[in-house]
């Protein structure tokens, strides 16, 4: 049995790095074939994954030398991590590694829903000259709202401010007196202010039970009409047959998703022919050099704990 599981991409030179110390079975197609983990699992002492991979019920079960689970990024939704605790299986995400490459997601997607420019090619090459409609809005002097105000939300909060932007935030976690609000000049609000009063909403929470569906048929309504809406946490925070139907009603201006209830996203989606959507695969962490961070860091730290090592960062 490989001493090592990578059942999902990971930067070749990383797992090159594994490869040299340990016996590693590196296949990013088995995110796709449960079973076959379950069956290849039994006498491995590392686990790598993505967040497709499923690590709960049966692969713990047939897990009996695991000693850790790296996650190549920070979302734990697919990881049973109460699970893992029970079993003395430290989990360690790579906490901070894709922090700026998310947040500059968030920001690019700012500009694309405000500015329709972006996605002319084809009319310009017909021959079509389509100014008046595309004339577009500017995102400064407008309110972006952050629900979460973790790393990810300071990143793009630090972004944002210096575009004229006046940025609020909503995170229960986080006391008012914090420094972090005023050293980057976010204006901490509760959640029903956030989403009133911006006019672009980003999320910035963990999929929980607190936080599916969050966003749902009545807090789009309570939001401006015309705001935009950016989803680059987690799928199922946000219900998207309402968010659906607010877009194809007008009353919000647009919507940016990188993440889905159920991923891929299945063909005859209710996502499907929605106006003013833009949609992405999951890519808010897929930069070259964020998956070369996530992936030396994860790396390193299973690593550690294979020799023995005390390791820090543990979720």
């Amino acid at each position: 049995m490989p001493d090592i599981i990578i059942t999902e991409p990971m930067d070749q030179d990383a797992a090159d790095g594994l490869t040299r110390r340990y016996d590693v079975l590196f296949d990013p197609s088995l995110a796709d074939r449960p079973d076959d983990i379950i069956a290849a699992v039994a006498g491995s002492r590392a686990l790598i994954v993505r967040n497709r991979t499923q690590v709960r019920g049966d692969l713990l079960d047939a897990a009996t030398a695991l000693q850790v689970v790296g996650r190549l990024g920070v979302g734990l939704d697919n990881i049973d991590v109460d699970a893992c605790r029970e079993r003395g299986i430290p989990v360690y995400p790579a906490t901070g590694a894709n922090t700026d490459s998310v947040a500059e997601l968030v920001i690019g997607a700012l500009f694309a829903l405000y500015r329709g420019a972006y996605h002319a090619s084809g009319e310009v090459l017909a021959g079509r000259w389509p100014r008046l409609e595309l004339k577009g809005l500017e995102v400064q002097n407008r309110t972006l709202g952050l629900v979460g105000f973790g790393a990810i939300a300071r990143a793009v909060a630090k972004r944002a401010v210096p575009l004229g932007m006046t940025v609020q935030a909503f995170d229960p976690n986080i006391a008012d007196d914090d420094p972090a609000w005023e050293a980057l000049d976010v204006r901490p609000a509760d959640l029903a202010t956030v989403l009133r009063e911006s006019d672009a909403v980003s999320l910035h929470v963990p999929l929980i039970e607190a936080t599916r569906h969050m966003i749902d048929e009545a807090a789009i309504a309570s939001m401006r009409d015309g705001a935009r809406l950016i989803n680059a946490a987690r799928g199922g925070i946000v219900d998207e047959l309402a968010l659906a139907e607010a877009l194809k009603a007008g009353k919000l201006g647009g919507a940016f998703f990188d993440v889905f209830e159920a991923e891929p996203v299945a063909q005859g989606s209710h996502l499907e022919g929605v106006p003013n959507l833009i949609l992405a695969p999951h890519i808010g962490a897929m930069t070259g050099e964020a998956d070369r961070r996530v992936s030396f860091m994860i790396a390193d730290k299973v690593t550690r704990v294979l020799e023995g090592e005390e390791v820090d960062g543990q979720a």
